[in-house]
């Protein structure tokens, strides 16, 4: 039991999970799961949004992006104009079979990012294990993206947070007779205060590429912040992360504030690394995406021989943990990634 068990009248003192309800606007009725570690970390998962996570802060401090659309329920998903609901928060999971720019792929329409971080949750579950002196508190659901005469794919998360350390395990399985192509995005979306011109990106990139020519334009500055720029154009850059131990990882750290996210995820399957620089007034947001996918869609993954596939009754398994850290451990965490390259 927890050492301080006998301190406390209800043991949502220590740490816990609660459920509750948005009312009003466009995520009226959309359930949240709202974690606190009862260290200063605190997450919001979204049930009824492939579980998530909305909001992730941090002794106070916001790390992630909420869009200017806010919460939006399901029922309002427009697939025509994706970014009427992309609530992006701190994540957006993107599949499960486009992930990034639409496009029609041997007769098939693929929606922007694809259709699952619209899907509800089934058999959901959590709790907080008092056992932990560190809070452990662990979340399960599971999301099927399914439709008679073509896919049948399950996406199950496990989310864990332990510490000041938020861990995603999810698994895809074809549940159907016919191999389907296969592509997931992590949609990261750092936001004011933690993201500001000071920021220091930590990405031990072995090379790095353009998606196109006005991303070529800042290939020296990819990792630069500036401030808000008035009609600022999206750059996006591939980096080829180094691997150590089967995984790969990337850091960021604002020293205004003394906070910093380190994020490390499975090399196997998620053998892509996509960074979204939108530096715009009230779109002023950094995307940090692992993948096994670019995001020029799934007819050029196809073409360029690089598209994912998952056979019928196949499983596979993706990990991605965050780890938030402050002030005395960033030079620590500098060390450890960038001597990988």
């Amino acid at each position: 039991m927890n050492s301080n068990f006998s301190k406390v009248g209800h043991p949502t003192q220590l740490y816990r999970v609660e459920e509750s309800r948005l009312v009003g606007g466009k995520g009226d009725g959309m359930r949240l799961l709202q974690l606190n570690n009862g260290n200063g970390l605190q997450v919001t998962l979204l049930p009824d949004r492939c579980l998530d996570p909305a909001r992730v802060e941090f002794k106070g401090y916001n790390l992630g992006f909420f869009s200017p659309c806010g919460y939006v329920a399901p029922e309002h998903y427009d697939k025509e104009d994706f970014l009427r609901s992309f609530t992006a928060g701190f994540m957006t999971t993107c599949g499960l079979k486009n992930a990034g720019a639409p496009s029609v792929d041997e007769g098939e329409d693929c929606v922007t990012h694809g259709r699952i971080s619209n899907t509800p949750c089934e058999n959901l579950a959590y709790k907080a294990d008092y056992t932990n002196d560190d809070g452990k508190i662990t979340v399960s659901g599971t999301m099927n993206e399914a439709i008679i005469f073509n896919e049948k794919l399950e996406l199950h998360r496990d989310v864990t947070l332990q510490g000041n350390t938020i861990t995603f395990h999810d698994t895809v399985t074809n549940l159907g007779g016919e191999t389907q192509p296969l592509m997931l995005l992590y949609h990261v979306n750092m936001g004011y205060p933690l993201l500001d011109s000071c920021l220091e990106m930590m990405v031990p990139a072995k090379s790095t590429k353009a998606r196109d020519p006005r991303a070529q334009e800042g290939i020296n500055e990819w990792n630069v912040i500036p401030e808000p720029e008035a009609g600022f154009a999206e750059q996006c850059y591939y980096h080829d992360i180094a691997e150590v131990d089967g995984e790969k990882a990337v850091a960021v750290f604002n020293p205004k504030i003394g906070v910093g996210l380190k994020m490390e995820y499975s090399a196997d399957t998620l053998d892509s690394f996509t960074e979204w620089k939108m530096c715009g007034v009230r779109d002023y947001v950094l995307g940090l995406e692992p993948s096994n996918c670019h995001v020029e869609g799934r007819d050029k993954m196809r073409r360029d021989g690089r598209l994912h596939f998952i056979k019928p009754f196949e499983t596979v398994a993706y990990t991605l943990r965050f780890t938030v850290f402050e002030a005395d451990e960033a030079d620590t965490i500098r060390t450890q990634l960038m001597s990988r390259i």
